[in-house]
C-alpha cells in the first residue's frame, strides 16, 4: 500500500477485502506520528489504546463498517473517552472525559481507530496554531506539513498537519471562523464546515454556539463526504455534473492575494470553466460591513457564557476566571483578559464598550441581514456556490508574531463571512504555489443546508485537481 496516497475510503476497502489489517494501518500511522514529532501535531498519542482497539477489530470487528479499522485523529477540544481534552490550554490539561462527544461516538461506531488528540491554537482562538502552552517538538507551534518553519494554520492545526503529512487520511476539527478550512488549505487537505446545527455540538469546548461547528478534514473530498455520512447518517454522495453548476465570484473576496494564490486561483477557474462550470461575477456590496457587525461581537460575547457552561459540564470545578489565569499564549490571554472576561468590545480610539447592546444588535439585525444577503445572492443568480481562495496567502513564518491581530484578520477574511451566516463551505486543495511550493486552497460556500450539493461538487473537482504531491521533508 502507498501510505503517502492512501485515502480513508481505500483503507476501509483494503480492510474489507482482507488485503490489509487494522493493526498494520494503525502501526504505520503511529510510526509516522512519532517520526514527525517536530510537527507538534499531537497533544496525546494513544499508542497502547489504538493498537489494542485495532487488534480487537482485526479479531472480531465488522469489516463492512464504513471506517472499519481505519486510524483517525481528533482535535483536542473534542471529547474522547479516557483521553485528556485540554482545548490546548493548561487549566484543562488534566481533564479526562468519561464519554465520547457524539461526533466521536459516530466515528467509533463506524469502526474508526482513534490514534490520538491533535494540538490546536489555544482555546481555538486563532489561525496560526502557534500555541505557547504545549509542544512535543523543539519549538512551540504546530508546524506546516510542507515546511516546518511555517504555520499549520488554525485553530484545527494538528489535524490539518497530520493529514497533510500523511500520518492519517482523516480526522475531526472544529470551525468558528475558518478553523477547519484554514489549516486544510495550508496543509493541502480537504474539509467541510457544515451548516451550523447539522452536527451535534455536545462534548466540544466552545467559543460561540451561534458560530461553532465540528467539521471533517481528510485527504480528499470523497473522504470528507464519507466522514460526513458517518456523522449524519445521510445517504452516500455522488460527484456532481459540473456542466450543471453555476459558481459565483465576488470580486471583493480576491483582495490581499499573494502572487502564488492569485495565479493558482485564476488557473483553477479556467480549469473549472473548461469542464463546463458556468462562472458568474456577482456583487455583495454590504458583505464586509455586515460581517464586521457580526463577527467579533458574537464570538467574544458568547465565549463567556458558553465556556462557563462547558466548564460546568466538565465537572472540574474550574471557573472561567481560573481558566483565564493559566492561558499561555499572549494573543489568547489578551483576548480573554481584555474582552471576554470583562464582556467588552473594542470601540473607536482604543475605547472599550459594553458588549451586550452590540451583541444584541448583531443577533437581531446584522446577522439576519447577512444571511439574507447570501440567500438573495444565491437565489438571484441561481448559484450553487460562491468560489474564492480559502486563504489569501500561503503559510507564513511560525513565531509569536504569526498570531498578530493583523494576520488573524487577513487569514479569515474569506472564511469568516460564511461562518457568521451559518452556511456550509468546503475547502479543496488546488495546487502547490509556483514559487513557494506550498499548498493553496479553493473554497466553495453554498446556501444553508446545501452540504450534500457542495460535497458532490467537491468530489467532481477532486477529479480535476487531483491530490497534491506529498511533502518531501
Amino acid at each position: 500500500m502507498d501510505f503517502d496516497q492512501l485515502t480513508l475510503g481505500q483503507a476501509a476497502a483494503g480492510v474489507r477485502a482482507g488485503t490489509v489489517t487494522s493493526t498494520t494501518l494503525t502501526t504505520e500511522a503511529l510510526a509516522r506520528a512519532k517520526s514527525n514529532a517536530d510537527l507538534n501535531a499531537f497533544v496525546t498519542l494513544d499508542e497502547d489504546g489504538a493498537l489494542k482497539a485495532a487488534a480487537a477489530f482485526d479479531a472480531t470487528g465488522d469489516k463492512d463498517k464504513p471506517l472499519g479499522g481505519v486510524p483517525v485523529v481528533i482535535k483536542d477540544n473534542i471529547e474522547v473517552a479516557g483521553l485528556p481534552c485540554s482545548a490546548g490550554t493548561p487549566a484543562l490539561r488534566d481533564y479526562v472525559p468519561k464519554a465520547d462527544a457524539p461526533v466521536v461516538a459516530k466515528l467509533r461506531a463506524a469502526g474508526a481507530i482513534i490514534i490520538g488528540k491533535t494540538s490546536m491554537h489555544e482555546l481555538a482562538f486563532g489561525i496560526s496554531g502557534y500555541n505557547s502552552a504545549l509542544r512535543t517538538g523543539a519549538g512551540f507551534g504546530v508546524r506546516n506539513a510542507y515546511d516546518r518553519t511555517l504555520i499549520a494554520g488554525g485553530s484545527s492545526s494538528g489535524t490539518g498537519a497530520a493529514i497533510g503529512a500523511r500520518i492519517v487520511a482523516g480526522g475531526l476539527g472544529t470551525d468558528t471562523g475558518g478553523s477547519v478550512r484554514v489549516p486544510a488549505a495550508l496543509n493541502g487537505c480537504a474539509s467541510l464546515r457544515p451548516t451550523v446545527g447539522r452536527y451535534p455540538q455536545q462534548g466540544i469546548a466552545p467559543i460561540s454556539h451561534t458560530r461553532d461547528t465540528a467539521g471533517p478534514m481528510a485527504a480528499t473530498m470523497a473522504d470528507v463526504a464519507l466522514l460526513d455520512r458517518v456523522i449524519t447518517g445521510g445517504a452516500a454522495v455522488a460527484p456532481a455534473d459540473l456542466k450543471q453548476m453555476r459558481i459565483g465570484i465576488v470580486r471583493t473576496m480576491l483582495t490581499n492575494l499573494d502572487v502564488d494564490t492569485e495565479t493558482a486561483f485564476q488557473a483553477a477557474i479556467v480549469r473549472m470553466k473548461a469542464q463546463g462550470v458556468t462562472v458568474v461575477e456577482v456583487e455583495m456590496p454590504q458583505l464586509a460591513e455586515l460581517n464586521g457587525q457580526v463577527g467579533f461581537p458574537v464570538a467574544l460575547y458568547e465565549a463567556y457564557d458558553d465556556m462557563v457552561g462547558y466548564l460546568a459540564h466538565t465537572g472540574t470545578g474550574l471557573t472561567i476566571e481560573a481558566l483565564a489565569m493559566e492561558i499561555a499564549s499572549p494573543d489568547v490571554k489578551g483576548t480573554y483578559d481584555g474582552l471576554v472576561i470583562p464582556r467588552k468590545l473594542p470601540g473607536p480610539d482604543d475605547t472599550l464598550l459594553d458588549a451586550r447592546p452590540i451583541y444584541d444588535a448583531a443577533i437581531k439585525t446584522a446577522r439576519p441581514a447577512l444571511q439574507a444577503l447570501y440567500a438573495t445572492t444565491f437565489a438571484d443568480h441561481r448559484l450553487d456556490a460562491i468560489a474564492f481562495p480559502t486563504t489569501p496567502r500561503v503559510a507564513i513564518a511560525s513565531n509569536p508574531d504569526s498570531s498578530s491581530l493583523e494576520n488573524f484578520g487577513l487569514f479569515i477574511q474569506n472564511t469568516d463571512p460564511g461562518s457568521n451566516a451559518g452556511i456550509p463551505g468546503i475547502q479543496i486543495p488546488i495546487a502547490l504555489g509556483a514559487t513557494s511550493k506550498l499548498p493553496i486552497g479553493l473554497e466553495l460556500d453554498g446556501p444553508a443546508g446545501s452540504d450534500h450539493r457542495l460535497l458532490a461538487i467537491g468530489m467532481a473537482l477532486d477529479d480535476i485537481f487531483k491530490r497534491l504531491p506529498p511533502p518531501t521533508s
